[in-house]
């Protein structure tokens, strides 16, 4: 009895001692993951941006009928133009600045995924053949040395755990650049449909202001007539005649200037949707749409649907995740390899477990000395964060400084227009009492073109102002982040192949 747990003791003891290894394996690896778990760097947080409660300029704003906003995807429908309907898809389908934006895009999707991979371990496969031999001995001794020939074939792997989250940051730094870079691209696409229909709206303004010159053209080629009728029966002079010579003269000079802008933002529009210049053409259509009452929303709202402001903020995101990276170089590196495979100087007979060959084995690596350069990089990367919060908060202000100053101008230009009204009324009113003045002979025909000069210029600002006003209707809804609910917007690569 007493051999027997002799036995038992000394079974228990040699059994204490073989696990002695694996205990201790166990505890590292315990204590490994446990600190894998917790990655290196700070926690990303997104910066506090201090907001008004509602805009200034938008202050007893009242929407006297209710108004069907689409979301940011096709806020321009909201105007009711079917040509320019027609036309803001083709940015997105052929516009060459966004497809530049929408690959940069792609790019950083490609680094996201390129990041994760090093969080799998790395496989390679080798054949090698190899020949050799001593010359020092053939020199020597005067006896060719033999030619010594090699083969292998092997596999290799290597592994490098993530234990201080170094590629986990760099994933999250990735990733947060990607969404940062589509936000871009969305914001890049914002600005171009809206430098599209601010351009097409003034196309429609100028139509406008060509009819009217040619109106004028007209009317002051009649009144040319009428004064040479009166000049030639003796109630007018040569100096009426010269006069409206002049006016008629002066109004062509117009009407050709007007041909010219327009021409221009035609050209301009043809880039804008990928088409040449020479062969697109806008047919003229004197008519503007009406302005669009535009529901400003909440300044804190911004946020949520600005892309050039979620971009910013994701930059910040992205310089956050680098300072655990560089904080992670403080921490040694573990990397785990392993290799296996056959080798043997005739490769017919390779495959054999006598010339199998392996090896496994981990190696651990710390910088102990290097000049401050960890410290340098982690000072970069910190003040690389300070930087880009400051931007982004910067941004948020320029952001509610464009909606107010864009609701300021919709608010100044209504009162303008209503004004502007009054006064192309009296205008008309004013010419027509001179005309029929000058037509009595009561007044000379100076009073007449002083009354066409006044029409004309109030009824010109008019269409100016109309024109204005679409514009700073497109500028309000981009400085919104385009339209008026927080939603995502389409991003270009649904268009763009």
């Amino acid at each position: 009895m007493s051999s027997i747990k002799v036995n038992k003791e000394q079974h228990r003891e040699r059994r204490a001692l073989v696990n002695q290894p694996a205990q201790k394996l166990a505890l590292s690896l315990s204590t490994i993951l446990l600190l894998s778990a917790c990655a290196a760097g700070p926690d990303y947080q997104r910066p506090a941006i201090e907001s008004p409660a509602q805009f200034k300029e938008n202050a007893g704003w009242i929407q006297a009928a209710p108004l069907a906003v689409p979301s940011q995807g096709e806020w321009w429908t909201i105007f009711g133009d079917e040509e320019l309907n027609q036309l803001e898809p083709r940015v997105l389908a052929a516009n060459q600045s966004l497809q530049a934006s929408f690959y940069t895009y792609q790019q950083t999707l490609a680094l996201v995924d390129s990041a994760r991979a090093g969080e799998f371990p790395t496989v390679a496969a080798s054949v090698t053949s190899t020949r050799s031999a001593n010359a020092i001995t053939t020199a020597s001794t005067g006896v060719t040395a033999p030619v010594i020939s090699g083969q292998s074939v092997g596999v290799t792997a290597s592994w490098v755990p993530d234990f201080w989250g170094k590629v986990g940051r760099q994933v999250e730094s990735n990733e947060a650049s990607s969404e940062a870079s589509r936000n871009t691209l969305m914001a890049a696409q914002l600005s171009l449909q809206g430098t599209l229909a601010q351009n097409y709206f003034q196309i429609r303004q100028f139509d406008s202001q060509i009819a009217l010159s040619n109106e004028t053209v007209a009317a002051d080629d009649k009144a040319l007539t009428l004064t040479k009728n009166r000049y030639a029966a003796g109630v007018s002079t040569q100096a009426d005649v010269a006069q409206a010579k002049l006016q008629v003269a002066n109004a062509r000079v117009q009407l050709e200037a007007l041909i010219l802008q327009r021409a221009q933002l035609e050209h301009a529009i043809a880039v804008l949707v990928g088409a040449p210049a020479s062969s697109f053409s806008l047919p003229a259509l004197a008519r503007l749409p009406k302005a669009q009452a535009i529901p400003a929303g909440l300044p804190s709202q911004l946020l949520l649907r600005r892309p050039d402001l979620i971009a910013a903020e994701r930059q910040v995101a992205a310089a956050n995740a680098q300072i655990g990276i560089a904080q992670s170089a403080y921490f040694p590196a573990l990397t785990l390899s392993a290799q296996g495979g056959y080798r043997n100087t005739n490769f017919p007979d390779i495959i054999s477990a006598a010339n199998l060959f392996w090896s496994a084995g981990p190696s651990l690596a710390l910088t102990l000395f290097d000049g401050g350069a960890r410290s340098a990089a982690k000072a970069q990367a910190q003040s690389s964060y300070k930087q880009v919060v400051a931007q982004y908060r910067q941004l948020s202000l320029q952001a509610i400084q464009q909606v107010e100053d864009q609701l300021a101008a919709i608010s100044s230009l209504a009162n303008e227009a209503a004004l502007q009204q009054q006064a192309v009324a009296a205008a008309e009113e004013s010419l027509r009492l001179v005309t029929n003045q000058y037509k009595a002979g009561v007044v000379s025909y100076l009073n007449v073109v002083t009354s066409q000069t006044a029409s004309y210029s109030a009824r010109n600002s008019a269409l100016q102002i109309a024109g204005q006003q679409l514009v700073a209707n497109v500028a309000l809804i981009q400085a919104l982040g385009g339209g008026t609910e927080a939603q995502p917007a389409k991003v270009a690569e649904t268009v763009i192949r």
